[in-house]
């Protein structure tokens, strides 16, 4: 279901909430802004509506309506334009993380937020914002923005980091192939993750340096601190994924062992029965003539053989250590 949703704010007035019918309504007051949500909104009319009302730039606007686009952050004269990556299902599984592209526009007077599926980032902050959050301007509820879309990662992070180490446990207790789908599966989605947090960790790192002026209206030491904890969180990401490699590479170099141990076995019980089942082979020949067979002592002393055989042998694997 798309919705638009207006929030205008006047300082010493308060603010006030409604739909589309408040858009275009930016109050002359000193402090005065609108914050626009779009969600799910026809890509046609939502596009005519932020270039007619905002007067934002039809490139930012087609960037921000694709549903494949990295993390970006681009200045369009005095609105800074930031492309997002908000994680859907914060909950640990095999499947693959799947992501709430979340565009914002942000100005003196307005800030345009727009996804194509539930944010609940955003729908946290619109709630919660109060009176005396809204006076600190647009500038302080994309650091909020940010900052909610942000912490939905830790909790992954940090479960994908207490379940990697279950299966380090598990792979020399219990080994099984289901710890290598495991551990391919969470490879695949920490590569994935690693990806996401390179791109908005260099994007944030950027805004909070103010590169390019961005941080005329912007507090640096809010953007600094969703800067440093998008740092931390690409820094375990890539332990994480160091670690499933290490855990696949011992899991294999495990089972290689292991397979290496039942080939010596059975390369040795094949090397104990080989002259057993040639003397078995040379004495149950049915010839005519076979002195031996003929002996009363024969049975026993081919028997004996055979034991003093086997028993050789197994005596030399064991001086050899191959036991």
């Amino acid at each position: 279901m798309s919705t638009i949703r207006v929030m205008i704010f006047e300082p010493g007035s308060g603010m006030r909430t409604g739909g589309a019918e408040l858009l275009g309504i930016v109050p002359a007051t000193p402090g005065a802004w609108v914050w626009a949500d779009f969600d799910t909104v026809e890509r046609g009319e939502e596009r005519k509506l932020l270039q007619s009302h905002f007067g934002l730039q039809l490139l930012a606007v087609q960037d921000a309506q694709r549903e494949r686009h990295p993390p970006k952050h681009e200045l369009f004269g005095d609105t800074l334009f930031l492309l997002l990556r908000e994680l859907s299902d914060p909950e640990l599984g095999s499947d693959d993380p799947r992501f709430t592209h979340v565009a914002i526009f942000a100005a003196e007077k307005f800030l345009v937020t727009r996804r194509n599926r539930p944010s609940p980032s955003i729908e946290e902050t619109w709630k919660s914002s109060t009176v005396e959050q809204l006076e600190r301007g647009p500038a302080h509820i994309v650091y909020r923005i940010s900052r909610a879309i942000v912490d939905r990662y830790t909790p992954l992070v940090l479960s994908m980091e207490e379940r990697l180490g279950t299966l380090e446990d598990r792979m020399f207790e219990a080994p099984s192939d289901r710890i290598l789908e495991e551990l391919a599966d969470y490879n695949r989605i920490l590569k994935k993750l690693r990806r996401t947090f390179t791109y908005q960790h260099g994007m944030m790192q950027q805004v909070a340096r103010g590169d390019e002026g961005v941080l005329v209206l912007f507090d640096d030491h809010e953007f600094n601190d969703i800067y440093e904890n998008m740092e931390r969180l690409a820094s375990l990401c890539q332990l994480n994924q160091e670690l499933a490699v290490d855990l696949l590479n011992t899991y294999l170099s495990v089972s290689a062992h292991r397979l290496n141990q039942i080939m010596r076995v059975l390369t040795i019980a094949t090397v104990i029965f080989l002259p057993l089942g040639l003397l078995a082979g040379v004495y149950g020949m049915n010839f005519e003539y076979m002195p031996e067979l003929s002996w009363r002592y024969s049975y026993f002393v081919v028997v004996g053989t055979m034991l003093g055989v086997a028993l050789t042998l197994i005596t030399i694997f064991k001086i050899k250590k191959w036991l």
